[in-house]
């Protein structure tokens, strides 16, 4: 089972949006195999946003993702990576869909609510700056047969 690495970023946990991001991909039914909330330090944003060392947006957007909590997640389910960034809508919220996460709630590209990985290889770079060995929960869902063949 595909695995993917979403965060509720800064803003999103300050307009108390957890419960229905969320609420989004249980009901979707993908399946949450972990989930810490914590703020995260200068080093960790860094190593989150390492491809974009160098761009003029980096210094700003490593501020702000440790100006407040963060919700860190690892959902499971089958196409997560592709259909999460479908759910999230586009990085700019100008051009999300309606009905998208980023399409809903958000209005500005620099407080776009949501961070989600972008490919199998970045949720395995990115659930391992966030969880360690064994922070991750195995477990079976019992309706498991009623969301995927």
């Amino acid at each position: 089972m595909e695995r993917t690495y979403l965060m509720i970023k800064p803003d999103g946990v300050q307009r108390g949006l957890i419960g229905e991001i969320i609420s989004r991909f249980e009901k979707k039914g993908f399946q949450l195999v972990g989930m810490k909330f914590l703020r995260l330090t200068k080093e960790m944003a860094e190593k989150h946003y390492a491809e974009h060392v160098g761009k003029p947006f980096f210094p700003g957007l490593v501020e702000y993702i440790i100006s407040g909590p963060v919700v860190a997640m690892c959902w499971e389910g089958k196409d997560v990576v592709s259909v999460s960034r479908e759910m999230m809508g586009a990085t700019n919220p100008a051009k999300a869909a309606p009905g998208t996460i980023r399409g809903a709630y958000a209005v500005d590209i620099g407080r776009n609510i949501i961070h989600g990985s972008d490919s199998p290889a970045s949720a395995e770079r990115e659930l391992s700056i966030y969880f360690n060995a064994g922070e991750l929960v195995e477990w079976d869902r019992s309706l498991q047969a009623w969301i995927a063949e």
